[in-house]
């Protein structure tokens, strides 16, 4: 696989919600891109999840609430009404004790479910303020992204235990 190709797969499963640096930063390690040029790649295509989740959200969103109007579409603000009530009065207390630190954790914590797109997800929905949360996100991810790689890096060493060089 060309370098070219193994950059285009890199950004591809960084900005994948599933994926995420989770998937991007060992395949570009495993498919010869030094952890020095793979951390930065994928945390920068990551970062650009959270803007493009928000934006996808709003947008989305919008375009439902005018067509909730419509009977076909009336469940969208019944749905939407009680789930983000329900959603902000569970976390309320904690967004009002970690505010937007404990989103930047939440993210930074390479776990599946954890990430970019659910950091985004739960700010939109939360009511957050957009520049808040994306500098939040950006931490996160950069933590998250230095987790991955350091986590990759020991692993790959370790392989060379049961690998003979020649």
């Amino acid at each position: 696989m060309s370098a070219i190709t193994s950059l285009l797969w890199t950004a591809f499963l960084s900005v994948m919600p599933i994926s995420e640096l989770r998937g991007a930063i060992p395949f570009a390690m495993a498919h010869g891109i030094p952890w020095y040029w793979a951390y930065p790649f994928a945390t920068a295509m990551n970062a650009l999840a959270a803007p493009l989740c928000w934006i996808f959200l709003s947008t989305l969103h919008q375009v439902f609430l005018r067509l909730s109007k419509y009977r076909f579409f009336r469940w969208y603000r019944s749905l939407f009404d009680r789930f983000v009530e329900r959603s902000r009065g569970k976390l309320r207390k904690g967004v009002e004790h970690w505010g937007w630190l404990g989103i930047a954790l939440f993210v930074a914590v390479p776990l599946p479910i954890t990430g970019a797109w659910t950091g985004t997800l739960g700010a939109w929905v939360l009511g957050l303020r957009r520049g808040p949360t994306m500098l939040a996100v950006i931490l996160g991810v950069l933590i998250a992204g230095a987790i991955v790689t350091i986590v990759s890096l020991l692993g790959i060493q370790a392989l060379d235990l049961f690998i003979k060089q020649v």
